[in-house]
């Protein structure tokens, strides 16, 4: 799984490169052509040896300047796959192009699923990795990281769409119309606010559940601002959520049968001082009333109700002490 998901990330590499160089080479052709068509123009109206000789002289000095500046943008080290080590994205002054920072616990939030096989195929998006059911026609899990720099933003919300990249089966936005749930994000808009790519990301339609609306606008909506207020705090954490299905029989909406969860989870982990995580399973409805306490849980707990291995890359004594304990006090 991760060789796979470590060659996609290598293609959405080379993608980013090829579209930076593509951006550089249109602005420069923009600038430059319309310029040296002019020359060329004049330099087939005019009657005088002299001024013909004059203007081609400044277009062949024009020309070698787009030559030059081409060049330059094709040789940019952003551009050359040797700058970049193994997984990690190419560097750019452009701030979307490094999502999240360097780091060694890079990819630590990706589950393991301990018990059998699991309808999947993982797809790594610009701010997060999801791997999508398509019995469920649901994520099995979302992952990302949230750094302090993109716990806020002031990239609007953009609308919900079909994800033509993910196959079929899948769920569709037709299935949410007049389900009586919301689509409700695994990753939030709110923590993409810093892209417009990771927002648009993140309004795929498989980046979504059928959520009871007082669920994601209440409790849900309170434990997502609570893991931002985190990054912000102590620079960067890990997050995984997803559905939990514990009955035997499940409500199902739309003509694709999207199957409603009785449950969702989150888990989030620290390592920045002394390591910590956390955990929160919330039932699919309206938690109006209660607190956020009420549904903490350790990530053992979360481990044995959802059959995911969570954060299994971290030195077994780190990950054992993190995952038998959860106290939101020490957070």
């Amino acid at each position: 799984m991760e060789r796979n998901v470590s060659g996609r990330r290598c293609i959405e590499r080379k993608q980013l490169k090829s579209n930076m160089f593509m951006k550089k080479w249109n602005w420069m052709r923009l600038r430059l052509m319309p310029l040296f068509a002019a020359f060329l123009l004049l330099l087939g109206c005019t009657g005088s040896k002299a001024e013909r000789k004059l203007l081609k002289d400044a277009a062949s000095e024009i020309y070698s300047e787009l030559e030059k500046s081409a060049k330059e943008a094709s040789s940019d080290p952003v551009l050359d796959d040797k700058s970049n080590d193994g997984d990690s994205y190419a560097q750019d002054e452009e701030k979307e192009i490094s999502p999240t920072a360097s780091s060694k616990y890079d990819g630590v939030e990706i589950p393991v699923y301990t018990k059998g096989n699991l309808s999947e195929t993982i797809k790594h998006r610009y701010s997060y990795t999801v791997s999508y059911n398509h019995q469920m026609k649901n994520p099995n899990w979302v992952a990302w990281s949230i750094t302090a720099d993109h716990a806020s933003g002031k990239v609007q919300r953009t609308d919900f769409w079909d994800d033509d990249d993910m196959p079929d089966p899948k769920g569709y936005l037709s299935d949410y119309y007049n389900s009586g749930y919301d689509r409700g994000h695994m990753c939030p808009a709110g923590d993409n606010k810093w892209s417009e790519k990771a927002m648009e990301d993140c309004f795929r339609i498989t980046n979504m559940c059928p959520q009871d609306g007082g669920l994601n606008r209440g409790m849900w909506n309170s434990i997502e601002q609570q893991c931002r207020a985190w990054a912000k705090k102590y620079g960067k954490v890990y997050v995984v959520c997803g559905p939990i299905y514990l009955n035997q029989q499940h409500r199902k909406i739309g003509k694709n049968k999207v199957v409603a969860p009785e449950a969702f989870f989150k888990v989030v982990l620290c390592m920045e001082g002394t390591p910590k995580a956390i955990g929160f399973i919330c039932r699919n409805q309206s938690q109006k009333g209660k607190k956020k306490t009420d549904f903490i849980n350790t990530i053992d707990d979360v481990e044995r109700i959802t059959g995911y291995d969570f954060f299994s890359k971290l030195p077994d004594d780190i990950e054992d002490k993190v995952e038998a304990h959860a106290d939101i006090n020490e957070w």
